[in-house]
């Protein structure tokens, strides 16, 4: 009997053309079902929640896969593949949902956070943007919480997708410091294409007093992405979290 998999793992984005499988270029998709079906001895195919674009990371990634046979009981699938995996790529767990669980369609929020390093530092400079420039973030904030007054988000959307709408429900929006880094975090039930790095683009130009709270508000209004700013760089973007319910999960005695 086929059961259904949730398999969740973190990967470094910068030796990937993004999550999903690609004609012209490695994907993660493509390493994870390879990995899946060497292991497991059986041809596997993954899905997952989302797909990253080039270059952008995952602290938490999620995807799911369908297996004709139980997993035995002393058969650690998670340390098999995390020994097989590129040093890239990590896994977390792997756990048994119901049948018709979706690790996309059935997600409730995802989170996304942006880095940007305001010094030099070497440990960073691939996973994070640096900015040398004063950014007033106070202002970035007061825009950043306009977000959630707002569902259609087709100003910060790429253009010709094939997403069947452009609303989406934003929970959480705010900029926060650590040490020289500044941390941009957004929560939402989903997410355009470019979304994320089209409105983080748009609040520097806040942060760099080019644009006003008031012209902030009136690019959403717009539903232009003409009238947003610019996209910053994949390396800086990280997926963090994806949050399900709790009734697709089954729960082992």
């Amino acid at each position: 009997m086929k059961k259904r998999y949730f398999i969740y793992l973190s990967y470094n984005g910068t030796a990937y053309h993004g999550w999903q499988v690609q004609p012209n270029g490695i994907s993660v998709q493509e390493v994870l079902a390879k990995a899946l079906s060497i292991v497991l001895r059986s041809e596997i195919e993954v899905v997952g929640a989302g797909r990253t674009d080039a270059g952008v990371h995952a602290k938490l990634m999620v995807a799911h896969f369908d297996f004709e046979n139980d997993l035995p009981a002393d058969f650690d699938l998670a340390s098999k593949l995390n020994s097989l995996l590129p040093k890239d790529i990590a896994i977390f767990k792997i756990v048994e949902v119901i049948p018709d669980a979706h690790a996309r369609f059935d997600a409730v929020a995802r989170r996304y956070e942006y880095h940007i390093i305001t010094s030099k530092n070497v440990f960073k400079n691939l996973l994070a943007t640096r900015l040398s420039e004063n950014l007033d973030f106070e202002a970035m904030n007061k825009s950043a919480l306009l977000l959630k007054d707002y569902s259609d988000f087709t100003s910060f959307s790429k253009l010709h997708t094939d997403a069947h709408t452009n609303y989406c429900s934003i929970s959480h929006a705010e900029w926060s410091q650590s040490g020289d880094e500044w941390i941009f975090s957004i929560q939402a039930d989903r997410f355009l294409r470019n979304m994320v790095r089209a409105i983080v683009g748009t609040l520097l130009e806040v942060g760099r007093n080019k644009m006003t709270l008031k012209e902030f508000e009136e690019v959403i209004l717009a539903q232009n992405r003409c009238k947003a700013g610019t996209s910053v760089p994949a390396y800086g973007l990280y997926l963090v979290d994806i949050q399900y319910p709790e009734n697709i999960f089954i729960l082992k005695d």
